[in-house]
Order: structure tokens, then C-alpha cells, then sequence
């Protein structure tokens, strides 16, 4: 095992994936009869939205083969789930195997994954294993929750066509205080003044985090991007230290919160030098509590040398440090 110091804090490799096969377990098989239109309207993706009239299809198959032979272009799918309170401490993912060829997932009208990039700046993910976390805040816990998927196929067969679907738990989750996944802002190319506190980044792209930024429209792209989030850290949190998960990243990444350069892994100059490994290293860094205020701004500079880059396997979001020590204590013990 190796450990990496990062202002602070300890990056350890060298355990289980945090989101490897062998950390999820089934919970709740989705295969089968789904809710199905062609055409477009993000009014679809609505909890209360009337699908009675809708055709059923079943999930995974191409949707030619089921009555749609020839069809090019953008559709929707639609599922009922009840989650029970009792998942209220559980981290949950949905899983859609893989889909022909662009998707956004929707839970109860919040988006919350997608892959590959729709017209007009077109980009395939029909490769793509679709494995989305599902945020805390977007499920109603001992409810109904409505599932729906926007497609776009552009040539052959299109929709959710092949793999496993369904939702699953992760065994030993971090049990963040705050979850920062979803959409975060992004750029490609590099600018001293992204880090800062005040830049405006009202122009920028979103993405959403965690996922590889090739899955998200930016395929073959290497090099250096940003991603940028500002948040309000609630009251109880304010006087605990904290730390902020980032997941895994590849390659590199510089952090900073409210203009502050606060942890690092590897370094980004004109080239770059990689610990060994570390695009499979969890990233944690702890945040100065001097740099806490009403709204904080996180900036993360990442540099990607080849294949996928960016943050693309989570968790993301703020855990106090006694949590935090908490869990990679019982990792180590298992």
C-alpha cells in the first residue's frame, strides 16, 4: 500500500474500488415492461406527468425490434419504483447497461447522469456502461419515484439495449454531510483566473460530476479543463472540519475553495509528473476552516494525459474529518 500526502490529509491506495462490481449489490431488478414514446419534451421527464397513453417496451431491447423498425432519432422511456424509507441510510444507483447512443436519467424531474452529447454537437456513448449514483435529495423515501430516460439514436438500432438494469446499493458508502454530485460547471482550456472566487463562469458548460468528460460530449479530448461549483455550507457544519471528497480523477487535479490552492494530486506544469497510479486514488483534501464562508466557490483544475478524463467515479461532497478517519479505519479492518 501507498500514501500519498496531500496538505494535510492521506490519499490511500490500494483498496476496493468504491464503486467496483464487487462494492454493489442488487437491490431492486428493473428489467422488463417500461413506458415508451418517440419524439422530444422535457416535460417528460416531470414526476406527475400522464403516461397512461404511452407505448410499453420492454428494457434492455433495441427498440426497432419492438415496433420502431427504422426509427432515428429522439425517444423517452418512463418506470414507476416505490423506494421504502427504509433506504434512508443507504447510497443507491441506478443502472441502465448500456443505451444507442445519447441518454439523460432523470429522477422525479432532477437530472441526475447522462452520456454522450445530443445534436447539435452530436457524440455517441453507445459504449458506455451507464452507472448513475443517485442523489440523496432527488429520491422520496417511502414513495413513488418516476425513472425517466431521454434517448437520442442516431443510426442503427437506438434505446437502453443491452445489460443489466436496475438499482443497486454500494456496501461501506461514505456517508457524506453534504452530496456535491450532479451538474457542476466546466471548460475546457486553462486561465489563472478560474481558480478565483469571483471569476464569472455564467458562459461555461455544465457537465455532471462524477462521469468522464469523453461520455459527456467532450470525446478525445486531453489536456487541462476546469470544473466549478459554489455552495452554501449549512450552519451545523460551519464550526466541524471538513473534508472534501472528489472521488477518483484522471490524471492530475489542483483544488482550490474560495481562491485558495488547498490539495493536490500530482503536478501540473508544462508536462505533468503522475504518482504512481494515482487516477486510482481516492481524493480527500481538508478544508482550512478560515476559508469557510456564507457561499464558497470549488475550482478544480484536471489534467488529462490520455483515454478518459476529469472526476469519474465518486463520491463527491463534504464529510466531516471525523467521518472521514471513521471510515477508512473500518476499510482498513475489513
Amino acid at each position: 500500500m501507498r500514501l500519498y500526502f496531500v496538505i494535510g490529509l492521506i490519499i490511500i491506495e490500494g483498496l476496493i474500488g468504491l464503486v467496483s462490481g464487487q462494492n454493489l449489490q442488487n437491490y431492486l431488478p428493473l428489467e422488463g415492461n417500461w413506458k415508451f414514446s418517440i419524439g422530444d419534451d422535457l416535460n417528460w421527464a416531470d414526476k406527475n406527468y400522464d403516461d397512461a397513453d404511452w407505448e410499453s417496451v420492454k428494457v434492455p431491447s433495441d427498440w426497432e425490434s419492438q415496433g420502431f423498425n427504422g426509427y432515428d432519432g429522439y425517444a423517452w422511456y418512463r418506470k414507476t419504483v416505490h423506494l421504502p424509507a427504509a433506504l434512508k441510510n443507504e447510497v443507491l444507483w441506478l443502472e441502465l447497461g448500456f443505451v444507442d447512443d445519447v441518454d439523460e436519467l432523470y429522477l422525479n424531474g432532477l437530472l441526475i447522469g447522462k452520456s454522450g452529447s445530443f445534436p447539435p454537437h452530436f457524440q455517441t456513448a453507445y459504449n458506455a456502461r451507464r452507472l448513475y449514483r443517485i442523489p440523496v435529495g432527488a429520491i422520496l423515501y417511502g414513495a413513488e419515484n418516476q425513472i425517466a430516460v431521454r434517448v437520442y439514436d442516431a443510426y442503427n438500432v437506438g434505446g437502453i439495449f443491452s445489460g443489466k438494469v436496475g438499482i443497486r446499493k454500494e456496501r461501506n458508502p461514505f456517508l457524506l454531510d453534504m452530496n456535491l454530485e450532479g451538474e457542476w460547471k466546466f471548460k475546457t482550456g486553462d486561465h489563472v483566473g478560474y481558480s478565483e472566487e469571483d471569476y464569472k463562469d455564467n458562459h461555461w458548460g455544465s457537465i455532471i460530476v462524477p462521469g468522464a468528460w469523453e461520455d459527456q460530449g467532450y470525446r478525445y479530448y486531453n489536456g487541462i479543463a476546469w470544473y466549478r461549483r459554489t455552495i452554501e455550507i449549512p450552519g451545523h457544519l460551519m464550526n466541524q472540519r471538513l473534508v472534501l471528497i472528489l472521488g477518483k480523477i484522471d490524471d492530475v487535479d489542483e483544488v482550490y475553495v474560495n481562491g485558495e490552492l488547498i490539495g493536490q494530486t500530482g503536478e501540473i506544469n508544462n508536462g505533468y509528473f503522475m504518482y504512481n497510479n494515482a487516477y486510482k486514488s481516492q481524493r480527500g483534501y481538508l478544508i482550512p476552516p478560515h476559508l469557510l464562508k456564507d457561499k464558497n466557490t470549488i475550482a478544480i483544475r484536471v489534467y488529462d494525459d490520455r483515454l478518459s478524463g476529469g472526476i469519474y467515479e465518486g463520491p463527491v461532497g463534504i464529510i466531516t474529518q471525523e467521518k472521514y478517519i471513521q471510515y477508512w479505519r473500518s476499510r482498513r479492518n475489513q
